[in-house]
This record gives structure tokens, C-alpha cells and sequence, in this order.
């Protein structure tokens, strides 16, 4: 019997599942160690050995398909260790990433005190060359070919690991950028070389430059790890297909995945929908809430009518990330978030974590601060017998000493009261995810069935249920697996992107097709799919009225595009835009 693989590697434990042929689960649970990622796959893979009754070798070979996600890119971000990057642009636009849209990030947009992003392209190797493409697509002035060269060894003396190429207007022509792009990689042997128009070729130079800049900068450390993955499997015997988990909610080919490593920095909380919608489509649901809540984080995302909730990007380690991904609300609300009192007095839950080291106080392990894990030990929530199948032991006197010592004392409550503080403070903060992800956004929670994974997701399934009046919850009996349930069911997926700025009513019939034909031709090539095989193919536009800032994605019609389709996208936009934003202009 064959197995498909999906591994989930979190911040506090790394979750291994089997699938089967015959359709059965097998879990295995390890805690992750983010120094030596290698050997936690390995013991993963050895455990669902032991599980399926199998050596070692004799698993391996039966492993036909393993999916790995990943947050390796996502953690190079946020430390700020990845490659030395240098990035190349039009003259004049070397400030474009630290300019930004002229503010900070939502949430911080007014407040002085909030230091500016750490960039991860300093100034001094951010430089610019003499050339400028106009909206139009029209060659204003030429590449000046010399001050590249100059440019570039300027590079090579700084020796840049990585370089990303981003010129002004590209989307419209990209000759320019092709050009530096060649020469950039026959002057600096050995670089990581990646220009926008192959990465996000959108309108947007803020959002596009940005894009490439984050893709230069994590992609030799994910080519690193997925070598050492890719050599360490190969050692074992593994001659499957491996693929690495996606922002999107698919997978794709280490090859795909190295060309644009940007794409996976948000991939481990994407795969929640994924296996949301598995368990509930098995039940007859389209309409999803899949809540996961791990030991750093809890993650909430939407599935409507069957297709996860996307969007266009996002900041994410206080850098702009422009390529489509999974919508996922992530708050610092995870089993080993810290409970602590303010100077108030007042009972304060995350976003710090005790991760897996230390770990909550009940793990044994040196924990010294109260975590929510140690507050559902001593209300009775976990039970103090066991945790990962027996292999990791909890200490239900720690768990309530620490609680004692920390809240109870200084609050002057007894220890359960507070210990169940902490657990509605944790509640509350739940409920403000899950309404952003849903009634923020124009959707009834009530509508929706609630999925709860995570190691302690489902101990809060109900009482976030009653707080939103959400009548059917579902909790799989592989809740604490739930991402590499998701990873190990997920489909291959590509994201296509071109640039169209046009009027609606001055857009060709012709034009749409040949750009729809070049992206699906792209997809199929990346997904090695040739075109006489079946695959799903999701078209959607960004469309906004005249003068608007902000694009609405609407959903294009499927087929070949003619007269009566894009009177259909026209009222798709309408629809959509009056969904967002409660009005739309029919007539405009």
C-alpha cells in the first residue's frame, strides 16, 4: 500500500500525516527545531513508519507523493538573515522600497512611535540605471548600457548573493528589464538573479518591487533547504514526487518553487482551509470557517461556495507581498501564548510565545511563564496523563504552580479562576479573529460550518460557537494535524499574472484571449501539464471604477472570451464591488 505524505512544520511542533491508499490516516506529532530541520523530517517519517507497521526503507519506498510545508522563507523574513541582496532600478527610483505608499502599515498608519521596517535591501546597494519605459509601453529613454555595467560591478565588489530587477513600467515593456536581467547574470556568476516581470508583473511599482526585493532575498536560503531536503530523502531511498506548499493553497515543484521561493512564505497556515474544506465537502459543506490554533498562533480563514478565500497581498514581516495567497487571519492567541498581568492589573494574553523551548510550564522542560496550555491543564481541559501519543509527558502541578505564582497571587484569586481568566481572555481574542476574517469582510459566520484543528483549537470550539451563534461545528478526530492533512490533500496550482491597462468598453475580445491563452499556457508548463490534460483553470480581473485607488478581483467567465463574457464581467463587477463596499454605479 502506497502513502501520500503532508508535513506541517509550526513554530512549537512539526505535524507528519500518511494517507493512504485505503483512504486511512496515520498522525505523527514531533517537536520542531528550527536549527536542525532535517532531522525532525526524518524522525517525523520514521515515526509514521512505526505507525504503519513498516522499516524504514520498506515506508520510504512507499511513499509516493510528500508534500512539505515550510517556513523557512518565512522565518529568513522575519530574522532578517537572509542573502545579501542588491536590487537594480530606474534611475531616480532607488528610494521606492523605503518610500513605501508613503505611510506605514495598516494598523500603525498614524503612530509615531512605530520604527520604520528594517529593510532588507539597504541603500547603499540599491542602485539605479539611466532608461525609462512610459505607461504606453513607448521606449522614452534607452537602456544606457554602460552605467549598467558600472552598476553591476559595483554590485560584485559589494558581493550581493541575490539581485532583483525592477524598472519602471516594465509591465508595459519589459525589453529594458530582459536586457539587464541577461547581463546581470552572465557579470555576476554564482547570483541569485530575479526580475519583477517574471515574479509579479503588475501595476504597482511599490507593491512589484517590493515582491521581487522579498524573492531575491529568501530564495538562495529556500534553494539551500530544499537541496539538503531534496539530498537528505534521496539518502533514504524516497523516489516519489516532492512538492512544497504554496501561499495559494497549492503545491508546486521544488523547480517552480526556486524560480519564485516568494510564493511560500505564508504556506504553512494556507493548507488549514485546504483540509477545512476536505473534511467538510465529506459532510456536504461548501461553506467553511476552518480555525487553527497551534502553539504560536491561531490562524482563521474562509471557504465560500468551495474556493478559499484569496487575496492580493499583504504585508508579512513588514514587507509588501504582492502574489495571490490564502486569506488567513493570524493572531498571537496559540498554546503557548503568555498569560501576564499589565500594570493595571489587567489579565493580558500573547502575542509572545513560550514556543516548544522552553515550551508552557507543564511540558517540563523549563518553562517559567503561565501559557494558555497551562491554564487548559489545570481547568481540567487537557488531561494530565500524556501529549503526543504518550512520548512527551505534562505536569499538571507545574501547570497550576505557575499560574499560582504568576496570576492568582498577584491578582488575589484562587488558581482555577485564574486559570479559566486566561482561557476567555483567549476566547475573546479568538472571536475578534474570526470577525475580521468573516463579518468585516461581508459574511455571516452563522452561515458557515466551524472546523476546528490545531492541538488546541478544539478545546475552544464551543465556546466560540455559542459567542458567534454558529450551530454546526466539526471537530476531526486528527484535529491536531489539521495543515498537513491539508498539505497532504492539496492540489498542484499555479498563479499566472499579467498586466491589462485598459478600459473595459476599449478591451478587445481578442487581447483578453491571447493574454488568458499565454497565462493558462504559462500554468500548464509550470505544472508540467500538457494541453490535452484536464486541469481547473480560475480566471478572475482586477477592475475598479475611474479614479479609484483600490481593484476589486472579479471572477472572468470560463471559456473563450466574446461579446456577451465581458458583458457578464461587467455585471460580475458591479455584484462584486456592491458585496465589498455595499454600493456599486451601474451606469458609471
Amino acid at each position: 500500500m502506497n502513502y501520500r505524505i503532508g508535513i506541517d512544520a509550526g513554530g512549537t511542533f512539526t505535524d507528519f500525516v500518511a494517507l493512504a491508499e485505503d483512504h486511512s490516516l496515520l498522525v505523527f506529532k514531533t517537536p520542531s527545531d528550527r536549527d536542525n530541520p532535517v532531522s525532525v523530517l526524518l524522525d517525523g517519517l520514521a515515526g509514521l513508519a512505526r505507525k504503519a507497521g513498516l522499516e524504514f526503507p520498506d515506508f520510504i519506498r512507499r511513499c509516493t507523493v510528500l508534500v512539505h510545508g515550510s517556513t523557512v522563507a518565512l522565518n529568513t523574513l522575519i530574522q532578517r538573515n537572509g542573502a545579501r541582496t542588491g536590487l537594480l532600478v530606474t534611475a531616480g527610483h532607488e528610494d521606492s522600497l523605503e518610500l513605501r505608499l508613503g505611510h506605514k502599515e495598516d494598523g500603525h498608519r498614524w503612530d509615531f512611535r512605530y520604527p520604520p521596517a528594517e529593510m532588507i535591501v539597504p541603500a547603499h546597494r540599491r542602485l539605479g540605471v539611466r532608461e525609462r519605459i512610459i505607461a504606453g509601453g513607448k521606449v522614452h529613454i534607452l537602456l544606457d548600457e554602460v552605467q549598467l555595467d558600472e552598476q553591476l560591478d559595483k554590485l560584485a565588489q559589494a558581493e550581493v548573493e541575490a539581485l532583483a530587477i525592477s524598472c519602471v513600467w516594465s509591465v508595459a515593456n519589459d525589453v529594458h528589464e530582459r536586457k539587464i536581467l541577461e547581463k546581470a547574470r552572465s557579470r555576476l556568476p554564482g547570483c541569485y538573479v530575479t526580475a519583477s516581470v517574471d515574479v509579479l508583473p503588475r501595476i504597482g511599482e511599490y507593491t512589484r518591487t517590493s515582491t521581487t526585493a522579498a524573492n531575491a532575498y529568501v530564495g538562495p536560503v529556500l534553494d539551500r533547504y530544499l537541496s539538503t531536503i531534496e539530498s537528505a530523502l534521496a539518502e533514504q531511498g524516497f523516489s516519489g514526487r516532492l512538492y512544497i506548499m504554496q501561499s495559494n493553497g497549492g503545491v508546486a515543484t521544488p523547480e517552480v518553487v526556486r524560480q519564485r521561493p516568494v510564493a511560500v512564505l505564508n504556506s504553512g497556515p494556507a493548507a488549514g482551509p485546504v483540509a477545512a474544506l476536505w473534511y467538510g465537502r465529506q459532510l456536504g459543506f461548501e461553506n467553511v470557517i476552518s480555525i487553527d490554533m497551534g502553539g504560536t498562533s491561531f490562524d482563521v480563514s474562509l471557504v465560500r461556495n468551495g474556493l478559499p478565500d484569496v487575496i492580493d497581498q499583504a504585508d508579512i514581516a513588514r514587507i509588501r507581498v504582492g502574489l495571490p495567497m490564502v486569506n488567513v487571519t493570524s493572531i498571537g492567541a496559540g498554546g503557548g501564548s503568555i498569560a501576564r498581568l499589565d500594570e493595571l492589573k489587567i489579565l493580558q494574553v500573547g502575542p509572545d510565545s513560550a514556543e516548544a523551548a522552553p515550551g508552557p510550564a507543564c511540558y517540563m522542560r523549563g518553562g517559567t511563564r503561565p501559557t494558555v496550555t497551562d491554564a487548559l491543564v489545570t481547568a481540567g481541559y487537557f488531561p494530565d496523563t500524556a501529549l503526543l501519543g504518550g512520548r512527551m509527558k505534562i505536569d499538571k502541578n507545574l501547570a497550576r504552580q505557575v499560574i499560582q505564582d504568576n496570576i492568582a497571587d498577584p491578582a488575589g484569586i484562587d488558581v482555577y479562576r485564574a486559570a479559566h481568566g486566561i482561557i476567555e481572555v483567549t476566547a475573546k481574542n479568538m472571536v475578534d479573529g474570526i470577525r475580521i476574517a468573516s463579518i468585516e469582510r461581508g459574511y455571516d459566520p452563522r452561515d458557515y460550518l466551524l472546523v476546528a484543528g490545531g492541538g488546541a483549537g478544539p478545546a475552544f470550539a464551543a465556546m466560540l460557537a455559542k459567542e458567534l451563534g454558529i450551530q454546526k461545528v466539526l471537530i476531526p478526530s486528527t484535529a491536531g494535524a489539521l495543515c498537513a492533512i491539508g498539505e497532504a490533500t492539496a492540489n498542484l496550482r499555479y498563479d499566472a499574472i499579467r498586466a491589462c491597462p485598459v478600459r473595459l468598453g476599449d478591451l478587445s475580445i481578442d487581447t483578453a484571449n491571447n493574454l488568458f491563452d499565454q497565462m493558462e499556457e504559462e500554468g500548464r508548463s509550470a505544472l508540467g501539464v500538457s494541453a490535452g490534460d484536464y486541469a481547473r483553470v480560475e480566471r478572475s480581473a482586477e477592475m475598479k471604477y475611474i479614479d479609484q485607488i483600490h481593484y476589486c478581483d472579479v471572477q472572468v467567465p470560463p471559456g473563450t472570451m466574446d461579446t456577451d463574457k465581458l458583458a457578464r464581467l461587467r455585471e460580475n463587477f458591479h455584484r462584486r464591488h456592491e458585496e465589498l463596499y455595499t454600493y456599486s454605479e451601474p451606469d458609471n
